[in-house]
């Protein structure tokens, strides 16, 4: 039987080793059998998870002898695909399972699009996990392998998941490896001899030998907290413009930062629009990315560095730049040198050309035909002003300016800045053409006039280009400040929630609305909370299967189903709802490739959950501290009954064996006393059922949530009960009932109200002067029904305020049945507090006065 782990529950991870080699065949997946044949005969459960098939006779051996657990077989374009059955290795469980190939790439319709997820999934479960990978499989070493080898390895694993495994490094000469391989140990013949010629060269496995024994080295450093640990702070800045220099900077970092100890940052400055906000090589290698706009970005990368302590600034230096950028614009390097002199700065050469010009005009051009109708319609509109403002004679020097307004209007209504340099051109034509002399002409034979021009143009591209900037930055504002109100929204409707289905159901009902698409939210456990669908279309996301891609998110705590690389076939987008390392609930949204998700789209989503979680975390937070309020509670009322118990039954007890020990040995007792003895007796025990009575009474009261099951219920009915009961008990006892004309139900638990009203007149006929009368009075109040015991006499209100506030010093007053209130005040009290109710008394002018109300 499969044990099902909750999700929510913090469990053991598991340990993983690596046997991290150069190359293939130095002796990585031999090493980690026979230390898996040394663990076996110590007792350790160690199996086979899924050992690359070998034709290595030497390997093969020493897969003899070790339990295995059945790989699964993937169909795949007519082959058959061996994959770790990931479900039955978790099943079974056992202490260590060995799993070869880090780096592979599953067969497609595996629930992982890699194999390090895989082995992920069995750290979660607290399975140690013993694996191989080569050094040419690094994230950060990948630029480097390319230019040793010539080879751009694409099966690669993020730096990050490494940091906390063990390594051992499986080495061997090179000389020794080309032996292998020339022997056949290795590949096949003709495998064999193109290995030899290509990747198996002495220069390239001496480099890569290298390259592995100082990224071991480095590591365990970092492990064993032998890293100089200088206070170094790194940051990378990058641009989208050049991708694969990004590429460069950010290995380069990663590598620096892992031999250093060092946390570090990448500022992507985006220059493009649709760029992605995030960079996902760098969240691979465990950077934290910051994405900003590129006006004003080197203002804000000063900042930054000077506000987060930055000690090293890592950046491309582009060896194509055009010259004309050289010129006039000085370098980005140079400007941050001046600005931050106790930064170092490190350059990366690279050879990137930027997207040409032409090619985004043309995009322009493509998708603009609004916007070329504006730009000459512009134009064609500044032309007609002109000519009606020559025409009234304004004057020749305000012609041009009607010109210059008008590109600022096209620059206003249009988008980028094409429109507005070419509507700064054919205004510069026009107005040589229609206004300068000879008219009609783009001949300019008046002194000065191509001067003017020329001026014209330049200030006419600097006010819309002006223009644009402040369009850019405004549109920017505004969505930004869209946001920012939605959230304060949503965060109001938050705090008017109340529980935990409410606030899950703003949500989804908000996001759905938001995204135009049907959103669902998970518990942990994978069952629905909230679902909320577009225009009532029937639910895609309430499935099964669905519920099964929330529950691996809610278990592994990463993101899963469509658009990611685990469980790809499913019909929604999960991300777990995480705070303090607990997952509070898995948020499913509808994807497919016509219900994409836009960058945009994903970073305010993650914005959005981040808010969700503190919420949920609040609320849990506010259920748990209920929870020990009302443990307290239980607590004092224990403590209280205990303590009025114990006072209360020792005085009819003592008394009733301090008469029986007397009527035992009294044999010449006269027949009255002894008559005034068992009188005495009888008294005594009727008291004491009346205070079995009242215990039992307080079984009716969960202890759980100190509630009570109410009915409504009639005053009338409540009362006539009360007094049937007084007058068996109290025959000579006085009380004179007040009820109100109208008949008034309450919601309550009649028995015990019946109970409370008992035990406060059963007080003042005992503790009141004696022989008087007592009154009852139900009234209603602020819709709230009183009850009012009033009796002659002062009852001690210092007994009643230690009752009240559960005092337990060793001076107090004695509470019990013949001294004080004991134990009737003490029920009367847990039973108005199990009805949200209050009690109140005051005590002068010779009488007391007792209040109860409830809603």
């Amino acid at each position: 039987m499969q044990t099902v782990e909750e999700p929510w529950v913090k469990r053991h991870r598991g340990r993983l080793r690596v046997f991290f080699g150069f190359a293939a065949g130095v002796g990585k997946t031999y090493g980690m059998l026979a230390e898996a044949h040394e663990l076996l005969l110590m007792g350790k459960n160690v199996v086979i998870g899924y050992i690359e098939p070998h034709d290595r006779p030497d390997t093969n051996r020493l897969v003899e002898g070790l339990p295995q657990i059945p790989p699964k077989k993937i169909l795949y374009k007519q082959m058959v695909l061996t994959e770790p059955d990931i479900d039955q290795i978790i099943q079974q469980k056992p202490e260590i399972v060995l799993i070869d190939e880090l780096a592979h790439t599953n067969a497609e319709g595996s629930r992982n699009r890699k194999r390090y997820q895989d082995v992920d999934e069995l750290l979660n479960a607290g399975i140690d996990v013993f694996t191989t990978v080569n050094v040419q499989h690094i994230e950060s070493l990948n630029d480097i392998v390319e230019e040793v080898t010539g080879i751009e390895v694409k099966e690669t694993i993020p730096d990050t998941f490494l940091q906390q495994a063990t390594i051992k490094v499986i080495d061997v000469e090179p000389d020794e490896l080309i032996e292998r391989l020339e022997q056949g140990k290795i590949y096949a013949n003709e495998n064999a001899k193109r290995a030899l010629q290509h990747f198996f060269i002495p220069q390239k496995l001496d480099q890569l030998r290298g390259l592995a024994i100082q990224r071991a080295s480095d590591h365990i450093n970092r492990i064993s907290g032998k890293t100089l640990r200088i206070q170094s702070k790194l940051l990378t800045v990058v641009n989208d413009a050049f991708p694969r220099m990004t590429e460069k900077c950010i290995r380069w970092t990663a590598r620096l930062a892992q031999g250093l100890g060092a946390e570090w940052t990448v500022i992507q400055i985006r220059t493009q629009e649709d760029t992605p906000t995030n960079i996902p090589l760098a969240d691979k290698l465990g950077a934290e990315v910051i994405s900003i706009e590129e006006d004003d970005s080197f203002e804000t990368i000063v900042e930054f560095a000077k506000m987060t302590g930055v000690t090293d600034i890592i950046m491309g230096k582009n060896l194509r730049q055009p010259w004309y950028e050289k010129i006039f614009t000085e370098a980005f390097d140079d400007r941050l040198l001046k600005r931050l002199n106790d930064t170092e700065l490190h350059l990366i050469p690279f050879n990137e050309e930027k997207q040409s010009w032409f090619f985004k005009t043309r995009t322009v051009i493509e998708g603009g035909g609004k916007d070329l109708s504006i730009a000459v319609g512009g134009v064609f509109l500044a032309t007609i002003v002109t000519e009606l403002m020559q025409y009234l004679h304004v004057g020749d020097q305000n012609l041009m300016l009607v010109y210059i307004f008008f590109i600022l209007l096209v620059a206003r209504t249009t988008s980028g800045y094409f429109w507005s340099a070419l509507s700064s051109i054919l205004s510069v034509l026009s107005f040589n053409w229609f206004f300068v002399e000879p008219l009609y002409s783009l001949t300019v034979y008046k002194q000065g006039y191509p001067i003017t021009l020329l001026i014209m143009f330049v200030v006419a591209l600097m006010i819309s280009n002006l223009m644009v900037r402040l369009k850019k930055q405004a549109d920017s504002s505004m969505e930004k400040e869209h946001q920012m109100e939605i959230l304060y929204e949503l965060n109001k409707q938050y705090v008017l929630a109340e529980s935990r289905k409410q606030i899950l159901d703003i949500s989804a009902t908000y996001l759905s609305r938001l995204l135009d698409r049907e959103v669902i939210i998970f518990d942990p456990r994978a069952k629905v909370e909230s679902v909320h669908c577009v225009s009532n279309k029937q639910s895609v996301l309430d499935k099964k299967d669905e519920a099964a891609v929330a529950f691996w998110a809610a278990k592994n705590q990463k993101e899963a189903g469509n658009g990611t690389d685990t469980l790809i076939g499913a019909k929604g987008f999960y991300l777990p709802i995480v705070a303090s390392g607990k997952t509070l609930a898995v948020l499913g949204i509808e994807r497919n490739a016509n219900l994409e998700l836009e960058n945009d789209q994903l970073n305010y989503l993650k914005l959005v959950l981040t808010q969700i979680a503190v919420i949920l975390e609040q609320t849990e937070l506010k259920e748990e501290k209920e929870q020990v309020e009302l443990e307290n509670e239980r607590e004092k009322v224990r403590s209280n009954l205990l303590r009025a118990v114990s006072h209360d039954l020792r005085t009819p007890l003592t008394v009733i064996s301090g008469i029986a020990e007397t009527l035992g040995i009294g044999t010449d007792l006269k027949e009255e006393t002894r008559q005034k003895l068992l009188k005495d007796i009888q008294e005594e025990s009727q008291w004491l059922i009346r205070m079995v009575e009242n215990l039992l009474s307080i079984t009716r009261i969960n202890m759980d949530t100190m509630k009570v099951t109410k009915t409504a219920e009639p005053v009338e009915e409540i009362i006539e009960a009360v007094y049937k009961h007084l007058k068996k008990v109290y025959p000579d006892g006085q009380v004179e009932i007040h009820l109100p004309e109208e008949v008034i139900f309450i919601q309550a638990d009649p028995i015990l109200i019946e109970q409370a009203l008992f035990n406060l007149v059963e007080n003042a006929f005992r503790h009141g002067e004696k022989n008087q009368l007592v009154k009852l009075t139900v009234y209603q109040e602020k819709e709230q029904t009183v009850f009012e015991i009033e009796n002659r006499g002062e009852i001690p209100l210092k007994q009643f305020q230690k009752i009240q506030s559960n005092l337990t010093s060793t001076n107090e007053v004695p509470v019990d049945s013949k001294n004080g209130l004991g134990i009737g005040l003490s029920i009367v009290k847990t039973i108005i507090h199990a009805h949200n109710g209050k009690m109140e008394m005051t005590v002068g002018e010779g009488k007391t006065l007792v209040r109860i109300y409830l809603k």
